[in-house]
Order: structure tokens, then C-alpha cells, then sequence
């Protein structure tokens, strides 16, 4: 049943929509091809520059407001992307800021770490069915420009041509846009003409002559080659089960997986190892019953995950800055938002408190001056812009793992998730004196 509700979750059809970079927050405008663009002015962003301290307010949000929120917040990140690759312009347009420390590879691999991390966050969101509503208009024009996108990045000879061929940073964000195939299959993939597909599944199947990292980066193979499979490819079956048989290997208990042997202590369980772990072992779980139970496993020790994450979250909507990779902002709650679109939250958990906890984080997460640039582009930094917390790997392509925590926006506006009234979370009924469920450690 919960394999049955996951599937569901990550197969809605749905469509979606772009327009210019900054419009939804810069007044109306005409996009690239002559459209009148969908637009809301700056100051109806609850949250924004100028607006109310977030962090002063007792309980935040509304029913329909968080949602409004939400999706006009995404939409903003993820157009400057978006809507540039429709175009055949993100290499010439975007900015690429690179960490003080930053190494050697080659800074080509910035603009398929951009188009694999952003096409990952909006895939729910795109998954949704049309209907005529401003947020509606607004994700199908997403959705246009997405399937326009990646016609032109996968095009040879295009000025925006995805480098999948050198370097080992495209296994991480081939996993990411496969990620997205998987999540909005309807939507991102099944539209796709099939030269398209043909180069998108050569371009995942290059990458075999470069072998993974000992670490969470084999989780990158085992998507990618579970991608090829739901495809109806033959995938590379090595590559494919060694992420699993290795994370199964290095689980510590409690709902943490070792990132390789030994535990680390940031949010790489949520940036990559339970939400592509459980991607992996759903689509395996449904063509190979044996597997059935593993899924089943991964999915318990997600939630209990995604519990811890939960309780992470201050009364003032903040969160430890723990661990490398911190540019990348709310992706640390990849896990928790991806519970919460599958309807799999554990109990004592109510979906309007996740949705209040994280509508404050990201208030005053993205509010901050120096989060943006003019343009709309993400700049580095964990609030604001701060360039010397960048690892030496962070590049502004990077930056757009950001839009991971943006899932539960493939629920519908008549999901509990949005419609019910706000509601405390557990730090801040804790910290009021209130009741609130207590913990214990899991053996699974």
C-alpha cells in the first residue's frame, strides 16, 4: 500500500509553466516569445525585504496564503533556469560566482548542475494537472519552457549543450534530472520527442566508463541506471545495485545511513541518500517482488528521518547550520518534504506543521538580502550572500538543490497538507511549555 501511494505521488500528470526571470515579482511583463506574463507584485511575498520580521510571528501562514507563497517563491528561483534554457540562453546569461577554495574540474559542469537540480524540485509541482488559476497558468508556461529546455540542451551543437562526457560531476546531476523523470514522468518525460529521449539516454549511459565514489555519490548510479530500466533499457546491473547493497551495509540505526563507512554529521541523508534510496527501490520494487521488502525498510527508516527533521526545526523557523554543502538552503529538508508528498509523514505529525515549519524556514531563509542577485539568480551563502561557506565543489550551479524542498508542492491546494488551519511543530510546542510527543530510538 505505501509503495502503491509512493508511485502515485511521484506519477501525477500534471503541467507547468516559466516566465522571465524576477517577473512574478517585478510587476507584469511580456515573456521571450510575446506572451503577457502571469505576474504579482514584490510587497504580496509574505516574507519579503520590508515586510514583517517572520521570525516574530506567533503562528504563520493560512490556509491558501502558504501554498501562494510556496509557488511563487519556486517560481522565482527556478525561472532565471528555466526559462533562460528554453531560450538557448543559460550559458550566456547565467552568472557563475565559484567558492574562494573552489577546484580544478572544469566550471562547464555548473549549468547541468543547474538544469539537474532545479528540473528535480519543480518535477511534483509540474506533475499537476492544468486548471485556470494564476498559479496554474504559471506552472504550465513552467512546463512549456521546461520540455522546450531540455529539447535544446540535449540538441548537439546547441550554445547550451549538457556535458555529460568529462569530468565525474555529471554522474551527480544525470541522477538529478533522471530524478526528475521519475517524479513527473507525464509531465517532463513522456512529451519529449523521441530524438530527445534517444540523447537523454545515451547521454545517462556515457557515464558508465566513470565509476562513483565510495559514498552516497553511488546512489547517483543507482538512479540513474533504475531510470534506464523504467525506460525500458538494460541497465548496467552492477552500477544499479551496488548503492543499495552499500547503504544497506553502512546504515548506523536511528534513521542515519553512514555516508560511506562512517557517519557524517550535515544533511547528506537528506540531500541525496534516503530520497534517492527510496526513488531507486521503488522502481525496482515494482518489477523485482524479492526487492519488496527492502523498499518497505528504506522507506520506515526515511520516515523516522524525516521525524528527526521535523524536530530539528527551532520555534523561530531555523535549523543547525551542520555539516558541508549548507549553500544549498532548505534542500536540507529534501526528506521530510518528500514524506510529506507521499502522505507518509509518521504519526504524531500532522501535514499543516510540517507546512508551518518550513513556511517560516523559508521566510527567513529567502528574505535575507543577498540571496538573490538583480537578476534572480541564487548567489552563494546559507542566509544571504556569503561566498567563504562554499565548499570548494559550490558553484551557482549548485545553489539550485534549494528547490528540493519545494516537493509537497505536487500535492493539490485541496491536500490537508495546504487547506488545514496552521499548527504548532514540536520544537515550538516545546519550547511554550506545551504537550508534544516524546522521542525514542528505532531499531529498524
Amino acid at each position: 500500500m505505501e509503495r502503491r501511494k509512493f508511485l502515485g505521488a511521484i506519477s501525477l500528470a500534471g503541467i507547468a509553466g516559466a516566465l522571465r526571470p524576477g517577473a512574478l515579482l517585478a510587476g507584469a511583463g511580456s515573456g521571450t516569445d510575446g506572451s503577457r506574463n502571469v505576474s504579482v507584485p514584490v510587497h504580496a511575498l509574505e516574507g519579503a525585504p520590508g515586510s514583517r520580521n517572520p521570525s516574530k510571528e506567533a503562528l504563520p501562514g493560512r490556509p491558501g496564503k502558504d501554498r501562494e507563497y510556496w509557488w511563487q517563491l519556486l517560481h522565482k528561483i527556478a525561472t532565471p533556469v528555466v526559462s533562460n534554457l528554453a531560450a538557448g540562453t543559460l550559458v550566456k546569461n547565467m552568472p557563475v560566482e565559484k567558492s574562494p577554495t573552489f577546484d580544478k574540474r572544469s566550471i562547464h559542469v555548473t549549468y547541468l548542475e543547474a538544469v539537474g537540480r532545479t528540473f528535480a524540485g519543480i518535477a511534483p509541482w509540474l506533475a499537476l494537472p492544468d486548471d485556470g488559476s494564476r498559479e496554474g497558468a504559471a506552472r504550465k508556461k513552467m512546463r512549456e519552457n521546461a520540455l522546450e529546455g531540455l529539447r535544446r540542451c540535449f540538441a548537439p551543437g546547441s550554445p547550451d549543450a549538457l556535458n555529460f562526457k568529462t569530468d565525474y560531476q555529471p554522474i551527480v546531476d544525470a541522477a538529478y534530472l533522471a530524478q526528475s523523470f521519475l517524479r513527473a514522468p507525464k509531465a517532463l518525460w513522456e512529451p519529449l520527442d523521441e530524438t530527445t529521449r534517444t540523447n537523454i539516454i545515451e547521454a545517462f549511459r556515457s557515464l558508465r566508463n566513470r565509476k562513483p565514489f565510495n559514498s552516497n555519490w553511488l546512489l547517483f548510479g543507482s538512479l540513474t541506471e533504475a531510470f534506464l530500466l523504467q525506460a525500458g533499457m538494460e541497465p548496467d546491473e552492477e552500477r544499479l545495485m551496488k548503492g543499495i547493497v552499500k547503504m544497506k551495509e553502512w546504515y548506523k540505526g536511528d534513521g542515519w545511513y553512514g555516508d560511506g563507512p562512517n557517519l557524517a554529521f550535515d544533511y547528506y541523508n537528506s540531500f541525496v541518500i534516503h530520497p534517492m534510496l527510496t526513488d531507486t527501490l521503488a522502481v525496482l520494487a515494482a518489477r523485482r517482488p524479492a526487492l519488496q521488502k527492502d523498499y518497505e525498510e528504506a522507506l520506515k527508516r526515511m520516515q523516522r528521518y524525516a521525524l528527526e527533521q521535523e524536530r530539528m526545526i527551532s520555534p523561530e523557523g531555523t535549523f543547525p547550520p551542520i555539516g558541508r554543502s549548507i549553500t544549498y538552503r532548505t534542500a536540507a529538508f529534501q526528506a521530510l518534504s518528500q514524506v510529506a508528498l507521499m502522505e507518509l509523514l509518521p504519526e504524531g505529525i500532522s501535514p499543516a506543521q510540517v507546512r508551518s515549519a518550513l513556511t517560516l524556514v523559508k521566510k527567513n531563509m529567502y528574505s535575507a538580502p543577498g540571496t538573490f542577485t538583480k537578476d534572480g539568480w541564487l548567489m552563494l551563502g546559507f542566509v544571504g550572500h556569503d561566498p567563504q561557506v562554499a565548499d570548494y565543489y559550490t558553484s551557482t550551479g549548485s545553489l539550485y538543490m534549494a528547490t528540493l524542498s519545494f516537493l509537497p508542492l505536487g500535492l493539490p491546494a485541496s491536500n490537508a497538507f495546504w487547506a488545514d488551519p496552521p499548527a504548532e511543530w514540536t520544537a515550538k510546542k516545546a519550547w511554550a511549555g506545551k504537550n508534544f510527543p516524546k522521542d525514542y530510538h528505532v531499531d529498524y
